[in-house]
């Protein structure tokens, strides 16, 4: 057996162009690493627990009978953001819904309108909850979390939204990916609950909070300001804009019944840092409290729902854009028959 002596000189070069493979350092310590911190700033911050909520909607879908008597809400919004697609002068051939819910906005459009509607909710249950129904127009339906649609980009011609939105984490984003997946001069019109809604609600369990347990405590979800609205359009690249605002308010027979229809709507809290129950008597003193600020004269109830309605476009070159500053060529002074005065 014959052995070779490497000489020293080539062992040195032979060790210093060799690397050595790195493993990714991981924490036994408990503690989470750089990469895992980034990571989780990256992450748009978490105020509602999507699983809690696509677990309600299942479970409210799911007792049918209840379901469908709540209807009316999601069903006259839905009404309403027809109305406004029946504004625009275009006839699509499909339209996406991106939190559908049982199916409210098919029951308001018509063919004349569109040719198709894609459903997509998050709730199997509530997709699927009158999957025998007949509508004016072909609807298919798709699971999905509206919070991160997927499509292909400049692949749809209008999307909507309706009674949806307010449960998003990361609105920006969902606007972004809307935009991508629109066609140019496309549209998206979309609907959600603004900040004052339920304000009857939110400020007699807070009372009743205060007066029980001496603090407050995240009873009803928060709700996006009417004036936020236009600069998340803006800020996700649709252009012209269009933001309005409703108010519909509902009577009931006392706030507990208003509580029994939110939970059989699917509208339960879903905060991440919602308490998991409400004492017996927070909640009766809440009842007592609505009763005496908010009583009609009939002995119920008022539930002010809020509605903002949002409408923006894709940009294309064809769309209307204002022309240079001092480029008129017409005063308004003139117009009006007065005299105009150099300021």
């Amino acid at each position: 057996m014959h052995l070779c002596r490497i000489p020293r000189a080539l062992r040195l070069a032979s060790t210093r162009l060799t690397k050595p493979q790195l493993t990714p350092r991981r924490c036994i310590s408990g503690k989470e690493t750089a990469r895992e911190y980034l990571d989780k700033a990256a992450a748009p911050f978490q105020v509602f627990d999507r699983n809690a909520k696509r677990m309600q909607r299942d479970r409210a879908a799911s007792r049918v009978a209840d379901s469908r008597e709540v209807d009316y809400l999601r069903d006259e919004v839905a009404a309403r953001v027809a109305d406004r697609l029946l504004d625009i002068k275009r006839r699509y051939h499909t339209v996406v819904e991106l939190g559908a819910g049982c199916g409210h906005l098919a029951k308001a459009v018509d063919d004349d309108m569109m040719d198709k509607l894609v459903m997509c909710e998050m709730s199997p249950h509530a997709l699927n909850r009158d999957l025998d129904a007949t509508y004016d127009v072909a609807v298919s339906r798709q699971v999905m979390n509206e919070e991160m649609p997927r499509f292909d980009d400049e692949s749809l011609d209008a999307v909507v939204s309706s009674l949806s939105m307010h449960w998003i984490n990361d609105l920006p984003g969902m606007l972004i990916q809307v935009r991508k997946a629109l066609v140019p001069d496309g549209v998206f019109i979309g609907a959600m609950l603004g900040g004052d809604s339920l304000f009857e609600l939110r400020s007699s369990l807070q009372l009743a909070d205060v007066e029980r347990d001496g603090g407050i405590a995240a009873r009803v979800s928060p709700l996006t300001d009417t004036r936020d609205v236009g600069s998340l359009l803006n800020r996700a690249g649709l252009t012209l804009s269009t933001v309005d605002l409703d108010s519909i308010v509902v009577n009931y027979p006392s706030m507990l019944h208003l509580i029994s229809d939110i939970n059989a709507m699917g509208e339960g809290n879903a905060v991440v840092q919602r308490l998991p129950y409400i004492k017996r008597d927070t909640l009766l003193a809440a009842s007592a409290i609505y009763k005496e600020l908010y009583q009609n004269k009939d002995g119920t109830v008022p539930a002010t729902f809020q509605v903002i309605y949002m409408i923006g476009w894709k940009p294309d070159p064809s769309q209307p854009k204002p022309l240079p500053r001092g480029s008129g060529e017409a005063s308004l002074g003139d117009m009006f028959d007065t005299k105009s005065q150099k300021l």
